[in-house]
């Protein structure tokens, strides 16, 4: 035990990882994902893929939208199908999945109502026949009173919009403000509706919402029964449609120690009609699972032009319950299941009568919660302990073992218990603690050299990855003070950058650019400290002794600027706007090493040296240049040609320094550069000496050679301001920076 403490400690805390995944402290995603993946499987292979001839969908399809014209229909031809269904054909009751929220106004009654008050309201006749016709085109008052006194149910949906907006009636609550005011009962909340119009919500048996719950993969697994909109709680269609089935009566809530104040677990809602009494599960949003019965055409479809022309056999129709819907594409009401990626909406509440008649629903109580949380308990820590003192066969076996009793014990619950008991985190942590105690030795006591790949491999290019495991002895994680230089590149105006840009771009964008500048740090021998944004933080020096570093972290620089201009062609071809970095280098000592807290720790460097180095990346577009390196780095390369820029007090630094911007090598800088360094040397002289007439001619002479050249035109408006405001008597030519 104790040989295997580390060991078993890590396997006790990837326990308490699942444990508080599946106590719903986070989410492991991953997990979640599988667990759906689990349940449709588990679903689909339990459906009875039988035929139900008790409920029929009469669906505005495209043969009756091509017959009747498109949707929505005149009114008076619903109040036709009102007369078909009840009088004609029988049926027990209708529900509709599709809400008449705007007024009717194509029986041309408005139009005859201004003649009567304009034009025509002094013709007696027109008058008297207005009145005797009016009745008769009110089309939504002709629809209202055709499904008054009806056994008929409206639908309607519910929305959270910022606007909280609402429109049309909601139907009378299934339970008041405030009745859940002191609960922990987890409904769905909305803020918003779109209901029916008053007179046809008035006229109605009842309504309820259609919104299913859509699960994060965008599949619907469950309908809320109860919901609260603006502080009263109101029924999904489907319940709706049995309370009006069975007489109207109350919904009973049903708690799992008979209580119903200040507890949170309610587990089922309870119906009482005549000779039958019914129960439906809820989870702990109030919700049920869908009972599935198998793939689209479980129930009977019928084109509700049909019925309109009664051309359906009265058998068909009579004594059955009616969901009127849509499976046509253009009317976009087709979900995504576990059944089918395309699935009828309409079918989803066909599918919840159907389980609360045969009180066939699956229950997910909350007491599965901590059923799930205490198994994983148990077989976790068993596991933890076990696994590090067997062999590897009798490892595999064990949790082999394991994996098929979670299984088995989840599916017996799900057959004969009708209860659904969450198996993802088991399974996933079985796995993962067999593969934990499996890898443990290959990861923890592998040679040496894996050891420094796994230190250093995402620091460092893998040549010095393989140069340090040659030479272990020269490599060290521990904290010591080095003389090292560090460079730090950042994307100027990377804010206005991203702002134009949508995530997806702005991510391939990062990917882009800092993939091949990372690359020519790794080629100068350098390490990656860290990536901030769009900024890289780069040292040489560390973690192998460098006699070069300052030389190839000026090479590093010069190079990211060439790299980053052969790429802009390619972002202009993309639509992205040019990408311009500065590069700052400094060049001191510094501490390096792991640096951190207990919780997370990192190979990094740190110090003054190490600020000056980002000081100077933040100043490089005050002069306009791509690249700025201190008094220490222009030093310890003499080969390179510099131009010296300036002397700076940077923000946080009391000593002035100069700063110098590297041209190039000695050999490689051609005549007409030098001379104009010449010039602009000479123009800085005088600057310091404030001659600034003679500094001012420099300047001129300066624009005539490179036009383009942004550090001239700083250094005119600053002569410019001097001749306005002499400096102070004391002023030794430095220029001091309050911002970083």
């Amino acid at each position: 035990m104790k040989k295997n403490a580390i060991l078993i400690a890590l396997g006790v805390m990837l326990v308490l990882l699942f444990v508080g995944n599946a106590a719903h402290f986070y989410r492991l995603h991953f997990v979640d994902r599988l667990s759906a993946i689990l349940y449709d499987y588990r679903l689909r292979i339990s459906m009875p893929n039988t035929h139900d001839d008790r409920i029929v969908i009469l669906d505005i399809n495209e043969k009756s939208l091509k017959e009747e014209g498109r949707w929505p229909w005149s009114r008076d031809r619903m109040a036709l199908l009102m007369d078909q269904l009840f009088d004609r054909y029988g049926v027990a009751v209708v529900g509709f999945d599709v809400v008449f929220a705007e007024r009717d106004n194509s029986s041309g009654l408005s139009v005859l109502q201004r003649l009567g008050q304009d034009q025509l309201k002094n013709d007696v006749g027109f008058q008297v026949a207005l009145n005797q016709i009016t009745p008769q085109l009110e089309y939504d008052k002709l629809f209202a009173d055709k499904i008054k006194n009806r056994k008929v149910v409206l639908g309607f949906y519910l929305t959270n919009q910022k606007d909280h907006s609402a429109s049309g009636l909601l139907p009378a609550p299934a339970f008041p403000q405030g009745m859940f005011k002191n609960s922990l009962i987890g409904f769905t909340t909305w803020n918003g509706y779109g209901a029916n119009l008053p007179e046809l919500q008035s006229a109605a048996l009842g309504a309820g919402h259609f919104n299913p719950l859509v699960d994060e993969d965008g599949v619907v697994r469950r309908v809320p029964m109860l919901v609260e909109c603006n502080g009263a709680y109101y029924s999904s269609l489907s319940l709706a449609m049995v309370q009006a089935l069975m007489g109207e009566p109350p919904i009973v809530l049903g708690y799992a120690d008979g209580k119903n104040a200040g507890y949170s677990g309610l587990e089922w809602l309870e119906l009482s009609g005549g000779q039958r009494n019914l129960r439906v599960p809820v989870d702990q949003d109030v919700a049920s699972l869908i009972p599935y019965r198998g793939r689209q055409g479980s129930f009977t479809y019928l084109a509700i032009t049909d019925v309109l022309h009664d051309r359906i056999d009265p058998a068909q129709l009579k004594g059955k319950i009616v969901l009127v819907g849509t499976t046509a594409p253009g009317l976009l009401d087709m979900r995504s299941t576990p059944v089918s990626e395309v699935y009828p909406g309409v079918e989803i509440h066909a599918n919840m009568i159907a389980g609360m008649l045969d009180q066939d629903l699956k229950q997910q109580p909350a007491y599965m919660l901590g059923a799930e949380v205490l198994w994983l308990l148990l077989v976790g820590v068993m596991l933890s302990v076990l696994l590090p003192l067997l062999s590897p066969m009798r490892a595999i076996l064990v949790s082999i073992v394991m994996f098929a009793i979670s299984q088995g014990l989840s599916q017996m619950i799900w057959q004969y218990a009708d209860v659904v008991m969450p198996i993802a985190n088991s399974l996933v942590m079985i796995a993962l603690l067999f593969a934990l105690n499996m890898s443990y030795g290959y990861f923890v006591e592998s040679r040496t050299k894996r050891q420094i790949t796994n230190l250093f491999g995402q620091y460092v290019p893998t040549e010095l990855v393989d140069e340090m495991s040659k030479h272990p002895e020269s490599v060290s994680m521990e904290g010591e003070s080095r003389e090292m230089s560090v460079l730090f590149s950042d994307v100027r105006g990377f804010t206005t950058i991203s702002e134009g840009l949508d995530p997806k771009e702005l991510s391939l964008l990062m990917n882009e650019f800092l993939t091949p500048l990372s690359r020519v740090v790794y080629k100068h021998r350098g390490t990656i400290d860290k990536y901030m944004g769009d900024c890289i933080m780069a040292f040489w020096g560390a973690p192998l002794p460098d006699g070069s570093h300052a030389r190839n972290a000026i090479q590093a620089g010069l190079e990211m600027l060439a790299t980053l201009n052969t790429l802009q062609e390619r972002f202009k071809e993309r639509g992205w706007p040019p990408i311009k970095i500065g590069v700052g280098i400094n060049t001191g000592r510094v501490s390096v090493g792991n640096m951190g807290s207990e919780v997370r720790v990192a190979y990094t460097v740190m110090g003054d040296e190490v600020n000056l180095a980002s000081r100077l990346e933040g100043i490089t577009k005050q002069y306009g240049v791509g690249i700025i390196v201190g008094e220490n780095t222009k030093a310890a390369v003499p080969e390179f040609v510099y131009r010296e820029l300036d002397h700076v007090r940077v923000k946080g630094k009391d000593k002035p320094i100069a700063i110098y911007e590297p041209l190039g090598l000695v050999a490689e800088v051609s005549k007409d550069t030098l001379d104009e360094l010449k010039v602009f040397h000479e123009m800085r002289r005088l600057y310091r000496k404030q001659n600034w007439e003679q500094a001012e001619l420099q300047l001129i002479n300066l624009q005539r050679m490179s036009p383009q050249t942004e550090l001239y035109r700083i250094y005119v408006e600053r002569i410019a301001h001097f001749r306005k405001q002499a400096p102070a008597s004391d002023w030794d030519g430095v220029y001091v920076f309050e911002t970083k």
